[in-house]
């Protein structure tokens, strides 16, 4: 994964050479305890600044994954992504 970038209170945020299923399982821990807990991310481009999300129950959160270049095929659609939404949907 090249990174996952993340939808938090209207802004976009990044973690670069994410694991998304690592993320993914910090925010359902949150869930699951009902206790808030701390992710770190970066805000900004160019040169990223850390930052730390509050997530838990009742904190609207967004994951997006962005796959690596070459994962892309000729039209520019991650090919990949979509076929695991897809069963994802199924």
């Amino acid at each position: 994964m090249k990174r996952v970038n993340i939808l938090y209170d209207g802004l976009q945020y990044s973690v670069g050479q994410a694991d998304l299923e690592a993320i993914k399982a910090t925010i359902e821990q949150a869930h699951v305890t009902g206790t808030a807990r701390w992710i770190r991310v970066n805000f900004g481009e160019g040169r990223p600044q850390p930052a730390d999300l509050l997530v838990g129950p009742g904190i609207p959160i967004s994951l997006i994954p962005i796959p690596p270049d070459d994962d892309f095929d000729a039209s520019g659609d991650a090919a990949e992504s979509d076929r695991e939404v897809a069963e994802e949907l199924d």
